[in-house]
C-alpha cells in the first residue's frame, strides 16, 4: 500500500494569501490619496483605500522592478549586438470578464505606475476601441456575439500594438463609446512613446491562431511584457454584472443619447431579468468560451471573493 502524500497538481504559479502579499506594502510609498481611489474606482466595484494599500501597493512595486530589469537587459542587448534601437515601452495587459473589475484595475495600475520616476509616461487604451462599428457587425450578423473575437479588427489591433512596441512616434486607436455603445466616428486616441502602455480588453491573452498553411499566427499577446487577469467566479461576476446593469438602467440609461434607453423604463423585476438574459446568452458563454481559458497565459492573477476584494494574489514563478 503507498501511503506517501499524492504529489501536488503542476503548476507555474505561486498562490500568495492576502495577508502574506499585503506585507509586501510596507516596502513600497503608496502616492494614492482616498480621493484618487473615489476617481478611479469603477461602477459596482468596492474598492477603497485599504484595498489599494493591501494589493495594488505591492503590484505597482513588481512591476516598477520588471521595467527596470527589461530596460536594464535591453540595453545590455543593444550593446551586444551593436546597435541603436530606438527605446520601446513595456507593455502591460489587463483581461478578465465583464464585471469584474478589469478598467478599475487598469487605471489604477496607470495611476501608480506614473508616479514611479522611471516611467512618468503611462498610456491605457482598451481594445473595445477595436471593436466593429454596430453597421459591420450588423453586416456580418454577428451583432449578438458583441465582445466575442470575431467582433474585433483583430489585424488593426495587432498593427497598434506592433507600432508602439517598435517605438513609432505617433500611434492612434479608436476611441469607443459606451453611452452609445458603437465606435466614435472621427475620433482617436493617440499615444506618442510611451514608458508603459497598459492594453486592457477582455480578449487580450488569447493564444495565437493556427493559419491555413498549420503555422502559428502571430497574436498581440506576443507583444506584452507582463500580463493581469482579474479573476472571480463565473456566479459572482453574473452577480455583479446584473447589479451594475440596474444601477445604469437608473443613470446612465436614462440619457437620451443612450443605446440602451429602452431599458430605463423596465421595471426592477425586468431589468433583472433582462440583464440575467443579456449575461446567459452573451457574457457569460464569452466567458466559458474564450476569457477564461485564457487565465493561465497571465503573469499574475488576482482572484476576488464575493465581495469584490481581491483574496489570493497568483504569480508566475520566474
Amino acid at each position: 500500500m503507498n501511503l506517501s502524500s499524492p504529489r501536488p497538481a503542476a503548476t507555474p504559479f505561486d498562490e500568495i494569501s492576502r495577508e502574506n502579499w499585503a506585507r509586501l506594502s510596507r516596502e513600497t510609498p503608496l502616492p494614492l490619496s482616498a480621493h484618487d481611489v473615489e476617481r478611479l474606482r469603477g461602477l459596482g466595484d468596492t474598492l477603497d483605500l485599504r484595498e489599494v494599500d493591501d494589493i495594488y501597493r505591492p503590484i505597482s512595486r513588481l512591476l516598477y522592478m520588471h521595467v527596470a530589469a527589461a530596460q536594464q537587459l535591453r540595453r545590455a542587448r543593444r550593446e551586444f549586438l551593436h546597435e541603436d534601437q530606438p527605446r520601446t515601452p513595456y507593455v502591460i495587459a489587463v483581461a478578465g470578464s465583464v464585471a469584474v473589475g478589469k478598467s478599475t484595475t487598469a487605471r489604477l495600475l496607470r495611476e501608480l505606475m506614473a508616479r514611479w520616476p522611471d516611467t512618468p509616461r503611462v498610456s491605457l487604451v482598451t481594445t473595445d476601441g477595436f471593436l466593429y462599428p454596430n453597421a459591420e457587425l450588423e453586416r456580418r450578423g454577428i451583432m449578438h456575439r458583441k465582445g466575442f473575437p470575431e467582433s474585433y479588427d483583430r489585424r488593426a489591433l495587432l498593427r497598434f500594438v506592433a507600432d508602439v512596441k517598435s517605438g513609432v512616434d505617433h500611434v492612434e486607436a479608436p476611441v469607443y463609446s459606451h453611452l452609445v455603445y458603437d465606435i466614435v466616428p472621427d475620433e482617436r486616441a493617440v499615444v506618442e512613446r510611451p514608458d508603459v502602455l497598459i492594453l486592457e480588453g477582455l480578449n487580450v491573452l488569447q493564444a495565437p491562431r493556427p493559419r491555413q498553411d498549420g503555422r502559428l499566427g502571430v497574436a498581440v499577446s506576443d507583444f506584452f511584457d507582463f500580463s493581469v487577469y482579474v479573476d472571480a467566479k463565473p456566479e459572482d461576476a453574473r452577480r455583479w454584472y446584473v447589479e451594475r446593469f440596474s444601477t445604469l438602467r437608473r443613470t446612465a440609461f436614462s440619457d437620451p443619447r443612450s443605446y440602451f434607453r429602452r431599458y430605463a423604463d423596465l421595471s426592477d423585476q425586468e431589468a433583472v431579468a433582462t440583464a440575467h438574459r443579456i449575461w446567459d446568452t452573451i457574457n457569460g458563454p464569452n466567458l466559458s468560451e474564450n476569457v477564461l481559458p485564457t487565465r493561465g497565459r497571465a503573469d499574475l492573477v488576482l482572484r476576488k471573493n464575493s465581495t469584490h476584494q481581491v483574496a489570493t494574489v497568483l504569480l508566475r514563478r520566474v
